[in-house]
This record gives C-alpha cells, sequence and structure tokens, in this order.
C-alpha cells in the first residue's frame, strides 16, 4: 500500500495482515507515519496504490465494511460547546446498540464531568471523554491512534486494561511511541519507520540479548550472588533468561532472604529501536 497527501507519498510499500484478536501496537517516532496509516485503513483518506481488506471485503466498495470499524483519532471529535453527558446521549443514539451514556459515563469515571462542556475540560479530561465514545460502539476492529497520550499513569492503565477485555474477541490496532506502554498491553507489534512496516511479529518472539534484573530485599544479596553494580536502591544482576532469575528467587528464598521486588530493567524493543525512539 502507498498513502500520503496532495500525492506525496507519506507510507511506501506497507503491507501486513492481523488475523487473531489482540492488540497490535503500531509504534513509531513522530511524522513515521502512524496516523496515516490509520486513516488510510479507517477509510479516511484513498491509497494511491494498494488495498484494505476486512475479513477479504474491500473497505473502500462498500460502507458496511467501513461501518465494522472504530477509529480514535489523536485529535478530539467532540464539539467544544456540548456537555459531556449531552455529547456521549449523542453518540450513543447514533449507535443504537443498546449501550447508554451513563453505563460509559460511570465505567470511565466521569460523572464529575458529565455537566461541563468539553471547551472547559483540560486536555486529559477531553482524551476520556473521547476515549469514552470507543466503548460505545460494537466494532470488529478499532484503530485508536495514542489513546493514552495526555492522560495520568493511573487512568492510562484503566484504559489499557479495558483495551486488553475489549481485545478477547476483536482487533485492536493501537499506536503509540512508548516501549512500555507496548510491552504492558501487546500481542504484536508493528514498528513504522521512514513510510514503512520495517518489523512485525508478536511481541513474545522479540528477545533481548541480555536481561538485567533490580532486586530489593531484605539482606545484603551479595552473600549468594555475584552482584556488580547497585542502581536507586536496587541490586543489579544481568542474568541469561527469566529461567535464571527463578531459580535465583529460589536460592535467596531458601536462604532467608526475603525478596521485596523483582523488576526487568531492560526493554526487549530497545533494542529494535535504540537511540530513534523517544
Amino acid at each position: 500500500m502507498i498513502s500520503g497527501y496532495s500525492k506525496k507519498p507519506v507510507l511506501s510499500g506497507v503491507t501486513f495482515s492481523a488475523e487473531k484478536p489482540g492488540v497490535y501496537v503500531v509504534l513509531g517516532t513522530n511524522g513515521a507515519g502512524k496516523t496515516t496509516l490509520f486513516r488510510t485503513i479507517a477509510g479516511v483518506i484513498d491509497p494511491f496504490a494498494g488495498e484494505i481488506l476486512l475479513d477479504g471485503e474491500k473497505i473502500f466498495s462498500s460502507k458496511k465494511v467501513r461501518e465494522r470499524i472504530g477509529y480514535l483519532s489523536h485529535n478530539n471529535a467532540i464539539p467544544e460547546e456540548m456537555t459531556v453527558r449531552n455529547a456521549l446521549d449523542f453518540w450513543s443514539r447514533m449507535e443504537n446498540n443498546g449501550i447508554h451514556a451513563d453505563e460509559v459515563i460511570a465505567q470511565l469515571e466521569l460523572q464529575e464531568l458529565a455537566e461541563k462542556k468539553f471547551s472547559e475540560l483540560s486536555d486529559g479530561q477531553k482524551k476520556r471523554v473521547s476515549i469514552a465514545t470507543i466503548f460505545l460502539s460494537e466494532r470488529d476492529l478499532y484503530l485508536l491512534d495514542e489513546p493514552t497520550s495526555s492522560l495520568d499513569p493511573v487512568f492510562s492503565k484503566k484504559i489499557r486494561d479495558l483495551i486488553l477485555k475489549m481485545a478477547k474477541d476483536k482487533i485492536v490496532l493501537y499506536s503509540s511511541h512508548n516501549l512500555y506502554e507496548a510491552t504492558d498491553i501487546g500481542t504484536h507489534l508493528l514498528l513504522v519507520r521512514n513510510g514503512a512496516v520495517e518489523y512485525y511479529d508478536e511481541i513474545s518472539n522479540i528477545k533481548s540479548s541480555r536481561y538485567r534484573v533490580g532486586i530489593k530485599a531484605s539482606a545484603d544479596i551479595t552473600k549468594y550472588v555475584d552482584v556488580k553494580t547497585e542502581e536507586g536502591g536496587y541490586f543489579v544482576l544481568t542474568l541469561s533468561s527469566r529461567d535464571e532469575a527463578a531459580e535465583l528467587m529460589k536460592k535467596l528464598v531458601e536462604n532467608g532472604v526475603h525478596v521485596y521486588e523483582l523488576r526487568a530493567l531492560d526493554n526487549p524493543l530497545q533494542e529494535l529501536f535504540k537511540e530513534e525512539m523517544t
């Protein structure tokens, strides 16, 4: 597929297939082409070449096919002078699928915002309301363009949990430039760089060349294992695998050490992006 604006290609030679339910994280730096990819799949812009199929049907040849796609733009699409409740009520009536605005208002904890005009909300609050529209729809394919941008960490986690629940029987394309968010929510990874899909695979298949862990414990674990450094209150070890980490935990417990926390210090996606991702 080749797609772009004003006869200028932004995406070139993009090919991939998403067949199983799950969260397909689309990662890339700003300007890599993530939003253009979503707009093209959603039918907002027509590709210069190639075609997009949903269950074998071309999305540009059938309105019914396009109606099976839910698209959350990174721009908020709520009229500024509408109250949150009126906007979501309107959206619910358009969808007409039995999901009421009050259900979503409660689900996304929007009660304190319900009677406010959209123009009165902060950027993070506007994002929460925009996300609510997705949960008023019933689609087979969802395109979520940076849905957690502008959200605080606590609410970002809530949104990711809701999306994971949705993705048990739906296909969700979820754009981000956050490596840790990608590994937290994603089942698959599409790396978009310079207008092309540079990498596409299940995230579980991406392995790091090293596995560093940080351990917080009740005692000095250097008596039992070879610790080279300490960082931020963690004993830091470089291991060969997660299995070795399990054996280490067993050894420490057998020696009466209480392990308060064991965390991975490296993200396996970092080696794909190196200095290009921020």
